[in-house]
């Protein structure tokens, strides 16, 4: 009897689900290291807008990156209800700031719709494709591109 394997198309994977302003977006949940309360980060200066600053994460300089201005939103005014998502990207963890986490959804890759083409390529840089979930579309973010490589190396 000649079994074939799973398309890639039909493997599950996790994904960690939060809300910057009135948008939802996603990442993979295997990039996620920990979700943190809001804690006042120390600003560096010449840094670019996005970089909020830095905090102390268990002894390691964490740097905090504002979601909402990175990927050009309206940023809001930060509460004790933010959350930095601590993820690991490359060698780097970085912090992203963002207004609230919402789901841990399991999905298919068949499920992740492309960004449509009328969007610019700034959008499908950052974005790696939409997840209708229930009546939303959440955008599910490329992490890879959140902190262009050089500052990434930096940072």
């Amino acid at each position: 009897m000649n079994k074939t394997p799973p398309s890639a198309a039909a493997e599950s994977r996790e994904l960690i689900a939060f809300r910057v302003g009135q948008q939802e977006f996603c990442i993979n949940v295997m990039t996620v290291r920990e979700i943190r309360g809001w804690s006042a980060a120390t600003a560096l200066p010449h840094a670019p807008r996005y970089v909020r600053g830095v905090i102390n994460l268990r002894g390691a300089v964490l740097p905090i990156i504002d979601l909402a201005i990175r990927l050009g939103l309206p940023s809001s005014e930060i509460t004790a209800r933010n959350v930095i998502v601590v993820v690991q990207i490359a060698h780097q963890q970085i912090g992203l700031l963002v207004d609230a986490v919402s789901d841990i959804l399991t999905t298919s890759d068949a499920n992740i719709q492309p960004a449509p083409d009328v969007t610019s390529d700034l959008v499908k840089t950052f974005v790696r494709g939409l997840l209708p979930v229930d009546g939303r579309m959440i955008s599910l973010i490329s992490l890879e591109h959140v902190l262009p490589t050089g500052e990434l190396e930096a940072a």
